[in-house]
């Protein structure tokens, strides 16, 4: 009879994957991920039948924990803009906090090992962000460009956002409210 698996060590797991494809992508091999995890590697596949379960798992979780920071406080009621930069405040919160989840995000978000099943399971955390799109342009509270020209807008000057916030963490408000301003700008009619 197979042993039950530990949560514990499938966590442990995750959270060294996340690390080293923070730092070196997704080509970071499996073993290191083990050792890091402290397991023998053997035991990874045990938890994970290969390394792109591992990746398309790990996106799945990094994906939902920053839905857990910003979707159970999205204010449904309120304007575009307000709901825009909720969503705004909370990416670059959850960015300064958690600066390895947001590089093993990115890396994962532009690699063809995550497939598309993936990508749609992640997508339903996220479906008011997709309504609150479709209303801006219905509105026509934004400009006429396509939600994946809008998003890349977001995650680029997020990034250097989060770059200037990593610089200077005591102006991180100051950082956040500037860089929406400037998203907001930059997005809307």
């Amino acid at each position: 009879m197979a042993r039950p698996l530990s949560e514990a060590k499938r966590e442990a797991i995750l959270a060294a994957a996340c690390k080293l494809v923070a730092e070196h992508g997704t080509g970071a091999p499996t073993a290191k991920i083990a050792r890091e995890a402290g397991l023998a590697e053997g035991t990874l596949f045990t938890y994970f039948a290969n390394k792109d379960e591992l990746l398309n798992q790990l996106y799945l979780e990094l994906k939902t924990d920053f839905a857990k920071l910003t979707v159970p406080s999205y204010p449904r009621d309120g304007s575009v803009r307000d709901r825009f930069e909720h969503f705004w405040n909370g990416f670059i919160d959850w960015g300064a906090k958690y600066p390895a989840k947001r590089k093993a995000l990115r890396q994962l978000a532009v690699s063809d090992r995550i497939t598309q099943e993936t990508r749609s399971k992640s997508a339903v955390a996220f479906a008011e962000i997709s309504a609150l799109f479709e209303q801006g342009h219905r509105d026509r509270v934004l400009k006429d460009q396509p939600q994946s020209f809008i998003g890349t807008v977001l995650d680029a000057l997020g990034t250097m956002t989060l770059d200037l916030i990593a610089q200077e963490p005591n102006r991180h408000e100051h950082y956040r409210k500037t860089g929406f301003a400037v998203f907001w700008d930059g997005i809307s009619a």
